[in-house]
């Protein structure tokens, strides 16, 4: 089963890697796109699982409390992300804020309705797991709710599913606090932009690009003789240039990694610098 099932993982891994997981610009069509794929996965899952012929009780509860609440919390996420975004109002960044605030506020509810199980389930207790996890073994005592009387009987105990939610939850929290975060600068810029003069320059190079020259100002301590952070220069040329760097930080580790030049901007500067030198000199 835990090859079928790490067949299945490395499945919806390299779909993965196609997107920006980590980050908060993950797009209506990327979602719906994952949504299809992990349905499929799902389905092939549980007829891969219900053509066992025997299972014995640890197998089962694993299968339960971490195989498919690994791909069914991923299913909830994406799906909940599309509609998410597909709800989203196109107002003002306040308008936007407060919507993501509402959806962030949502899921503190659920944590706290479901605290006991949460508690159990991060804790990676054991203790219950025959009643959580395994088929037809549901106690009263437990407090189960109506999800329970109609969850497939075969291939579902009611508890996977809210590990799935779970999962999900602590995944749109992240996602969520990213985009509150990201409107929350975009504020702050557009506050800033009206103490700068009203000009035509707009940055038509590469975001990276941005990154890669705010870092190089930075390292080279050309602001208040090098007593600045990181994040007050890049919060500067977001200002100068209308730009939301998003995770600089991210894109740094990204540019350390590149295998042949890793200053690609800024040798493409001096380049074009000496370029324009030498036909000057010419004419």
């Amino acid at each position: 089963m835990k090859t079928y099932f790490s067949q299945i993982t490395t499945i919806i891994q390299d779909e993965l890697q196609l997107i920006d997981i980590e980050g908060c610009n993950i797009s209506i069509e990327e979602s719906r796109k994952m949504v299809q794929l992990l349905k499929k996965c799902l389905a092939d899952l549980r007829t891969y699982f219900i053509s066992k012929e025997s299972i014995d009780i640890q197998e089962e509860i694993t299968f339960f409390k971490e195989m498919k609440p690994e791909a069914l919390g991923f299913l909830l996420y994406f799906n909940k992300i599309h509609n998410i975004e597909l709800k989203c109002p196109t107002g003002s960044n306040e308008t936007q804020r407060e919507y993501y605030e509402t959806e962030l506020s949502s899921l503190t509810f659920f944590f706290e309705k479901h605290l006991d199980f949460y508690q159990y389930y991060r804790a990676k207790s054991t203790y219950l797991d025959e009643y959580y996890f395994v088929r037809g073994k549901n106690s009263p005592e437990l407090c189960i709710d109506s999800v329970q009387f109609i969850h497939d009987p075969i291939f579902s105990t009611g508890y996977d599913y809210k590990a799935a939610k779970i999962i999900c939850n602590e995944m749109l929290r992240i996602y969520l606090n990213q985009k509150m975060q990201t409107i929350e600068k975009q504020i702050v810029i557009s506050k800033n932009r009206s103490k700068f003069p009203e000009n035509d320059l707009k940055w038509t190079a590469s975001k990276i690009a941005a990154i890669e020259l705010g870092y190089s100002l930075h390292s080279s301590a050309v602001f208040n003789n090098g007593n600045v952070d990181v994040k007050e220069v890049m919060s500067f040329l977001e200002i100068c240039f209308n730009i939301d760097l998003g995770d600089y930080y991210r894109a740094y580790v990204t540019m350390k990694n590149r295998k042949k030049d890793r200053v690609i901007f800024l040798n493409e500067l001096i380049e074009n610098l000496m370029k324009k030198m030498d036909k000057d000199d010419s004419e």
